[in-house]
């Protein structure tokens, strides 16, 4: 039966444990169509599916371009694709990454809540760092619902204690509890006027489906922020909904403030990696050249090699001190002092 009321649901890490009790905990009546972000590998099959489908009395299959919403139905995002609602059916998408993410749970909320508004209902689940909570905010924004897991009881809270602190008007529950609450929402929701869609949604939304002319606009939304995208180099634009800020590329990939900081100690690991390798690579060198001339009798050059190579292993040794003791928190804690000042 097709339905206007849509349940979207975001998980990540530890997401598929939820997943199940959640599918496990639907009823066969279920009023509303279920549509299932799980973050996954670009690469390779998800099974998640065949896992939902086991776990609980609703039929679960990987989304397809144009399927409608259906009530009693669960569609999940298949590997690098975004899953996208448009009118009263969804489809899937290759457009920008958020978060480092595809499919992301944003973008499915997001669209959702610009053409459902008050008939969506978001769920979070397990997960880690902040995926999510601008979904969640999009959908309180146009008059939608709100519940995530219990943070104490998730394997990984952070997605979920994210969502709460960016739409404080969301529940907390335990997720076998949370199909049995959206059944008495959807029966008992009033029939109230919507907030309309934001510009700021319309337009992330028109990226999120590779919209030629939203991505083209030059006219970006947000300020110039002074960071650059972890995925393309390009500069970030700070925008802010609801209270949120966020930051997006020009070419449209979208970064929440922990997953930034995330993927910037992550390149700063990896620029320190190599910077240690061409050190060694240097010590090593000088120290075989030290040993040639010597060989040759050559030792006023033999010591200077010499000289060389200690100093290029004393910096080694400061660029794998730094490594170990690199730590995500204070990346964290830098981008926030930076938001700050700003």
């Amino acid at each position: 039966m097709i339905t206007s009321d849509v349940v979207v649901v975001g998980a990540s890490a530890g997401g598929v444990e939820a997943l199940k009790e959640f599918a496990s905990s639907l009823p066969a009546d279920f009023p509303a169509a279920v549509l299932v972000v799980l973050h996954v590998p670009a690469t390779g099959t998800s099974v998640l599916p065949q896992i939902l489908d086991r776990a609980g009395p609703l039929p679960a299959r990987h989304a397809r371009n144009g399927d409608t919403l259906e009530s009693g139905t669960i569609l999940v995002a298949p590997p690098d694709h975004h899953l996208v609602v448009y009118d009263h059916a969804v489809t899937l998408s290759r457009g920008p990454k958020e978060n480092g993410h595809r499919p992301a749970v944003d973008v499915l909320f997001r669209t959702a809540a610009r053409v459902l508004g008050s008939r969506v209902a978001g769920v979070v689940l397990s997960g880690s760092l902040d995926d999510g909570a601008a979904g969640m905010v999009a959908v309180t924004l146009r008059g939608g619902h709100g519940v995530v897991q219990d943070p104490d009881e998730a394997l990984h809270s952070s997605m979920a204690l994210a969502a709460l602190e960016a739409a404080p008007g969301c529940l907390s529950l335990p997720v076998g509890k949370i199909p049995a609450h959206l059944v008495a929402h959807f029966a008992d929701r009033p029939v109230a006027a919507e907030p309309p869609a934001s510009p700021l949604m319309e337009a992330e939304s028109a990226m999120a489906k590779i919209d030629m002319k939203a991505l083209n606009d030059p006219e970006r939304p947000g300020r110039a922020s002074g960071y650059s995208c972890p995925d393309c180099a390009g500069s970030l634009f700070e925008i802010e909904e609801g209270g949120l800020r966020r930051f997006r590329c020009r070419v449209g990939h979208a970064w929440s403030p922990q997953s930034l900081a995330a993927e910037q100690s992550a390149s700063l690991e990896g620029a320190l990696w190599m910077a240690l390798r061409a050190l060694e690579e240097k010590a090593a060198f000088t120290l075989a050249s030290s040993r040639r001339a010597r060989d040759q009798g050559r030792e006023l050059t033999a010591g200077r090699f010499e000289d060389d190579a200690g100093d290029v292993q004393r910096a080694a040794a400061i660029v794998r001190d730094l490594i170990a003791t690199l730590d995500v928190g204070s990346a964290y804690d830098a981008l926030d002092a930076a938001e700050q000042a700003t």
